[in-house]
């Protein structure tokens, strides 16, 4: 069941990326897209197990794998400097069109 609302997610940002005109709604739905995409590779990988990987004695049981976490840890920074380079960019585009849309951009540079 939670898989179905996170890939619910990840096709409601793939759905906006491919849908909506404003470059700032695109950057959003890739966002969210983006979450999705962590959120499944979380649940997925906490399937093995809840235990932290500490030796320890009194711990008996299946450990979770830490290797997953550096993975996501690595991505959501990723994702995150992606995101305020893509904005940066918009506002630089702002600064010379009044608009956002991404077809009126397209039209107006047309040779």
């Amino acid at each position: 069941m939670l898989e179905a609302f996170v890939f619910a997610t990840i096709l409601c940002g793939f759905f906006g990326v491919i849908l909506k005109k404003n470059l700032v709604m695109k950057i959003l739905s890739m966002d969210v897209m983006s979450t999705g995409v962590i959120s499944y590779y979380v649940v997925v990988a906490a399937r093995e197990g809840l235990l932290t990987p500490i030796a320890d004695d009194l711990q008996k049981g299946a450990f979770s794998d830490p290797v997953p976490q550096a993975v996501i840890l690595t991505a959501i920074v990723i994702g995150f400097s992606i995101q305020a380079l893509l904005l940066v960019g918009v506002m630089k585009l702002s600064r010379n069109h009044p608009t956002l849309e991404s077809r009126e951009i397209e039209e107006s540079h047309m040779p």
